[in-house]
């Protein structure tokens, strides 16, 4: 197990339920994994207060990237976990991109940046700082000069991301952005991919995708394997992984307390539970 798979049980960015309460999602469903891959910025509390950190000086545009350069850095520095992480980041990157041909590496608000940042400084490069209002700055690699972006004059650019899903946010606002800066988008490292077609999309798109580490099988495999998760979680996320819906209503049928259960349960909980049923989802 790589450092950063190992990692991402370890700081529990890929948390993985009992196997006899799946977690509910934003959108009415339920699974039996999180995703969280900036935890492995060192931990949750670290991951947050750098997101605090962001939303706090996010709006002084000129001025963010110097400051997320210093903490970022700070981080690598002293922190053993993040520090493994980047440097297995930065290995990836020798291994399969030609650095040289790299003119820039950008990164999107918000998450984008725990890994954008310092990989910017380590390869030497610019950085690009993308905001979601499809704004953007751009630093030299030390973040001791940031200017507003004019034209990139068709520069090549790797974007850095935590987490690939459908590649909706490369396709609403990192791939436009770089566009209208008269930028080439060549490359996207993500450090996890959810393996939910992202990949494909960009591919469609002519840029290379590249990730660290893959939602699949394989990963959960090997934590088993090393006894981070037990049988029952296994074969929950096994039968997930196959068929995400079909394996969940059958859940349902066979735990028929569980939606009755969330629906006495918290505030934010019971509304997921609401809008499961509110939604038909696995055949309620």
């Amino acid at each position: 197990m790589n450092n950063l798979k190992s990692h991402l049980f370890e700081t529990n960015a890929v948390k993985v339920c009992h196997g006899d309460k799946p977690f509910w999602y934003t959108s009415g469903k339920i699974g039996p994994y999180f995703i969280n891959t900036h935890f492995v910025y060192g931990s949750e509390q670290d991951a947050a207060e750098f997101l605090n950190f962001i939303d706090e000086n996010k709006d002084d545009k000129l001025n963010l990237p110097k400051k997320l350069f210093e903490k970022v850095l700070k981080q690598y520095e002293e922190n053993a976990i993040y520090h493994d992480v980047v440097e297995e980041m930065i290995e990836f990157i020798k291994a399969n991109i030609h650095v040289d041909e790299i003119d820039y590496i950008s990164g999107g608000e918000r998450r984008d940046w725990y890994f954008s940042v310092i990989a910017a400084h380590l390869l030497g490069k610019p950085h690009i700082t993308i905001f979601k209002d499809l704004g953007a700055v751009t630093s030299d690699s030390n973040f001791e000069d940031t200017k507003p972006a004019t034209s990139l004059n068709g520069k090549k650019v790797l974007h850095i991301a935590d987490l690939m899903n459908q590649a909706s946010s490369y396709i609403r606002a990192w791939i436009p952005a770089i566009q209208d800066l008269g930028g080439e988008l060549v490359w996207s490292l993500v450090l996890v991919d959810r393996m939910q077609g992202g990949k494909e999309r960009l591919e469609d798109l002519g840029i290379r995708s590249f990730s660290i580490a893959q939602i699949d099988e394989d990963l959960f495999k090997v934590a088993f394997e090393k006894g981070i998760i037990d049988e029952a979680q296994f074969e929950l996320v096994r039968e997930f992984i196959k068929d995400p819906d079909g394996s969940m209503e059958k859940f349902v049928k066979e735990h028929p307390e569980f939606i009755e259960d969330a629906l006495h349960s918290d505030a934010k909980t019971a509304g997921r539970a609401q809008l499961c049923i509110d939604s038909h989802f696995y055949g309620l």
